[in-house]
């Protein structure tokens, strides 16, 4: 790869450019005499150094030529041409070369004029793992790297958690770690409830385990027939032997199968395998429903909401998505598409090179495929329609939120804080977001408590969190040009807990935010809320005012996120025991001296020639442990 960057104006220390930069068509036609034939990416630039732009092409010299034209574009072509004062170039070996960087680029930099895929998360798939005589069945997330059979994507964690359950009570597979396998002594509560063979204490021999694997293997992959004529053979055979207890345990596992397929909806007969992507547009914004299906199975689906801004054509869209998409997951051999993405073949070499085999992406037009675009099409228009229903709903409630507290305007980005902790034990600060779109999970923080404060002091835990939070805010963005910034906090509390808050941000220079507190008002009562902010007398909404509903909203999904979080932390102490502070011993070995000992206060006590003997503990690690309980550290 090579890079060209000369003609790119000066910036100052401010990172702005001189006043008299020039910008437009006539700054991009000074970059043409440069330019070579090759393939590469290029990135558009305002005034202050801020990539607005990032593009691939297979000839750079075409590709630029096409926006130093003064006229045939867009209006969103023709905003961006008007905004650039300097282009930067990446030469590559190949166009596919370039389509990776492209979007490598745009996940990165975040472009304004880029279509741009917000949710970059992976998808769950089930794992039947392979490095044990009794394989286990579980939920997996992220790389492909433990040995095993890998079953997915699934659409959700929900729809993994609802397959595993049936496939539990159908195969009987256990879903224990193997370390809990080996350390069993009796069956655990799973083989009472009828979801375990119990294999760890060998209720169930290791070739019969094989064959329910198998089974389930065969299910998984969409062999389902098969293994519902075999279990329905199994369960004549038992009745016919008069064996009734075990044909009613068949025949519950028949129902747990057909279960597992009626939440699966459309099942296609005639495509195997498939990822189904259809596009919806309406009043500058889009939908895009992705449907997952693996073995003539739906594995459920998902909707997508990019960021397109006006004028972004279908093509360009899909363009973007798939390969933004695509950037941590791994395509179906075949992609059914509602519209033909531009670069389609290029995209689909990319893909398939990534993948080690060929992928394809069509816009089927007759028959079962065309069906399933269909519905993936309609529920890409429902979705939409939901979405902007609630956006609507969500600008209203911030005007009137804004109206009712005298902002500067309706809020983009509200921040709400709580705490939650026992009497000052595992305390724990809590941060949720929501702006124009609804609640902003992804930003949720927590915090835990780190100063040696007075328990139950509520005051000095918020101001810790605000002074981390703000803290490292504004060493990350001095400038507050990024969207991280909020224009209002909320704090579960009243004018203790403002006053607090305001003397956090006050020491770190930050002013201009605005601060309100929710206080429970009189008798705790929701609906009484009272509101304070700095410098302002208490006061109170209308008991049906919508606004007040909103707040009530935000101020418990704050709560429920700060108890879900202690509860987290202290659950985790709970299960710790002073073998955790040992230096040297790890999880395997305290587990050897618990199962040899008994009890952590057992290995306290123990004697260092005790200590010496329990397996796995060496005679050095045996004096580390000795010296940790009696005083010789």
């Amino acid at each position: 790869m090579g890079e060209a960057e000369d003609g790119a104006p000066l910036f100052d220390e401010d990172g702005a450019a001189p006043a008299d930069v020039r910008t437009g068509h006539l700054v991009i036609r000074d970059y043409l005499k440069r330019l070579d034939d090759k393939p590469g990416v290029y990135r558009m630039l305002d005034r202050k150094g801020e990539v607005l732009y990032v593009g691939k092409a297979r000839n750079l010299k075409k590709r630029v030529a096409s926006y130093a034209k003064p006229t045939g574009h867009d209006s969103r072509i023709a905003r961006m041409i008007a905004s650039t004062a300097s282009m930067m170039f990446l030469t590559t070996g190949s166009e596919i070369e370039a389509l990776l960087l492209e979007q490598n680029l745009i996940k990165q930099l975040k472009p304004r004029y880029n279509v741009l895929l917000r949710d970059d998360k992976s998808f769950p798939n089930i794992l039947v793992t392979g490095d044990h005589p009794f394989p286990q069945i579980k939920k997996h997330r992220g790389l492909r790297k433990d040995a095993g059979r890998y079953f997915g994507p699934f659409a959700s964690a929900g729809s993994v958690n609802r397959t595993l359950n049936q496939l539990q009570k159908a195969f009987l597979l256990r879903s224990c770690t193997d370390s809990m396998f080996d350390g069993r002594t009796r069956p655990c509560l799973l083989h009472q409830i009828k979801r375990c063979s119990g294999p760890c204490v060998g209720l169930v021999g290791e070739a019969d385990y094989r064959a329910l694997v198998e089974d389930a293997v065969l299910f998984l992959s969409g062999k389902s027939t098969r293994v519902q004529e075999q279990l329905a053979e199994a369960m004549r055979e038992a009745s016919a032997a008069m064996e009734f207890e075990r044909a009613a345990a068949i025949r519950d596992r028949i129902r747990a199968l057909t279960t597992v397929q009626a939440s699966q909806g459309i099942n296609p007969e005639t495509v195997e395998e498939a990822d189904v992507i259809a596009l919806h547009q309406e009043g500058g914004h889009a939908c895009v429903q992705v449907f997952f299906i693996r073995a003539h199975q739906n594995w459920g689906n998902r909707a997508y909401f990019p960021r397109t801004g006006s004028g972004a054509e279908p093509g360009e869209i899909l363009e973007a998505f798939i390969g933004q998409f695509y950037g941590n997951k791994t395509p179906a051999r075949s992609i059914l598409a509602s519209h033909l993405p531009d670069n389609g073949d290029l995209l689909a070499d990319a893909l398939g090179a990534e993948l080690g085999r060929k992928v394809t992406i069509v816009v089927p037009q007759r028959g079962e495929k065309a069906q399933l675009v269909e519905h993936a099409a309609r529920n890409a228009r429902e979705a939409l329609a939901r979405r902007m229903a609630e956006s609507a709903s969500q600008l209203s409630l911030l005007d009137g939120l804004s109206e009712a507290f005298v902002l500067d305007g309706p809020p983009e980005r509200i921040e709400v804080y709580d705490n939650s902790h026992i009497m000052g034990t595992n305390a724990v600060g809590a941060m949720i977001v929501a702006g124009p779109d609804g609640f902003m999970k992804s930003q949720y923080r927590k915090f835990n408590i780190k100063s040696a404060l007075t328990p139950g002091d509520d005051f000095g835990m918020m101001r810790e969190v605000l002074t981390r939070r703000f803290s490292r805010l504004a060493k990350e963005d001095p400038d507050r040009q990024s969207d991280a910034w909020p224009d209002l906090v909320l704090i579960d509390g009243g004018a203790g807990q403002v006053a607090a808050a305001c003397a956090a941000l006050q020491e770190l220079g930050i002013d201009e935010v605005a601060v309100i507190g929710v206080a429970k008002g009189v008798d705790r009562d929701a609906g009484k809320e009272e509101f304070h902010r700095p410098g302002k007398p208490a006061m109170a909404l209308a008991h049906r005012d919508p606004v007040l509903y909103f707040i009530q909203r935000l101020r418990d999904e704050a709560h429920r996120f700060a108890i879900g979080a202690h509860r987290t932390k202290r659950a985790a102490q709970t299960r710790a025991t002073p073998l955790d502070e040992v230096p040297g011993v790890g999880a395997t070995r305290k587990r050897a001296l618990l199962q040899h000992f008994g009890s952590a206060k057992a290995v306290a006590r123990a004697g260092l020639a005790d200590l010496k003997a329990a397996p796995g503990i060496s005679d050095a690690l045996a004096e580390v442990i000795y010296g940790f309980f009696h005083g010789e550290r």
